[in-house]
C-alpha cells in the first residue's frame, strides 16, 4: 500500500510537471511565431511542426510517454482524407509531425483564441461551425476541395469529439462529415487507430507512462456506396483501436 501511494504521488508530480511545461511551451511558441502572420504560411507550418515535436519530447522526458507509429507505408503523401480516432488532445497536434501540411478539420470556436486561432487561419485549417447545419457542411466541402487540389491531406475525426477508451460507438456515434467528404471529394480515406487515451486521458490532469501507438490502416478507395463505406470505416477503426487498447491495457504502460 505504501509503495502504491508513493507511485501515485510520483505520477501526480510528473503529470503536473508535464502540464506546466506543455502550457509554457505552447505559450512560448504561439508568441514566438506571432511575426509569422505576415510571412509566407510555410513558416507557420514549420512552427507548428516544431511545437508538436517539442510536446512529444516533453511527454517522454517528464512523464515517460513514448510514441510508436505503425503502418507508415499507408500514410498519404498527397491529397487524401485521414479519418482518425480521437481520444486525447495529443491527437490534434501529432499530424503536424507525421503529415506534410495537413488541413485539419477543427471547431470554429478555436479560431477565436487570440494568436493561436490566427495562426490556424494562416495555415488554412478547415473550421466547422457545428451549429450551422448544412451551411457548415457546404463550407467544409468547399475548403476540402481546395485542400485536395493543393495536394494537402485532410484530417478529420469521424466521431467529432474526443472519446474515452473503451467507449462504444453508441456513446459517440460517427458523424456524417467524413462520409460527405468521401462522397464529394472522390479521394481515398485512410483510417487511423490509436490508444492515446490510455496515457493522456481526456478531461484528466493525470498522465501515465507508456507507449502511445498510432496506426495507419488500409486505405479505403473512393467510389464505394455510402452505407458500405460507413460500415467499413467504422469496423476498421474500432477493431484496430480495441486491439491497441487491449495490447497496452494489462500494464497501462505499453512498451517502453
Amino acid at each position: 500500500m505504501v509503495i502504491s501511494m508513493v507511485l501515485k504521488t510520483n505520477q501526480a508530480i510528473r503529470s503536473n510537471l508535464f502540464n506546466l511545461l506543455f502550457y509554457a511551451w505552447s505559450t512560448f511558441m504561439v508568441i514566438a511565431f506571432l511575426p509569422a502572420l505576415v510571412l509566407p504560411y510555410q513558416v507557420t507550418v514549420w512552427g507548428q511542426r516544431q511545437w508538436a515535436r517539442g510536446v512529444n519530447y516533453l511527454m517522454r522526458w517528464s512523464v515517460g510517454i513514448h510514441i510508436e507509429y505503425r503502418g507508415l507505408e499507408q500514410r498519404p503523401h498527397s491529397g487524401a482524407i485521414v479519418a482518425a480516432k480521437h481520444q486525447s488532445a495529443w491527437d490534434t497536434l501529432i499530424w503536424h509531425v507525421i503529415l506534410d501540411d495537413p488541413a485539419i478539420v477543427m471547431k470554429q470556436e478555436l479560431l477565436s483564441i487570440p494568436i493561436y486561432g490566427w495562426l490556424c487561419r494562416k495555415t488554412r485549417m478547415i473550421a466547422v461551425d457545428r451549429k450551422a447545419g448544412t451551411k457548415a457542411l457546404r463550407a467544409m466541402l468547399e475548403d476540402g476541395r481546395t485542400a485536395i487540389a493543393l495536394g494537402r491531406p485532410i484530417v478529420i475525426f469521424p466521431q467529432g469529439t474526443r472519446t474515452a477508451t473503451g467507449a462504444s460507438v453508441e456513446d459517440a456515434p460517427y458523424q456524417p462529415g467524413v462520409s460527405a467528404l468521401y462522397r464529394n471529394l472522390d479521394a481515398p480515406v485512410v483510417p487511423v487507430a490509436l490508444n492515446s487515451g490510455l496515457f493522456w486521458p481526456r478531461r484528466q490532469f493525470m498522465r501515465r507512462p507508456g507507449t502511445i501507438v498510432l496506426e495507419f490502416l488500409e486505405p479505403i478507395p473512393p467510389g464505394l456506396p455510402r452505407k458500405e463505406f460507413d460500415a467499413l470505416l467504422k469496423d476498421r477503426i474500432e477493431t484496430a483501436t480495441a486491439a491497441l487498447e487491449a495490447e497496452a491495457s494489462p500494464e497501462r504502460g505499453g512498451k517502453l
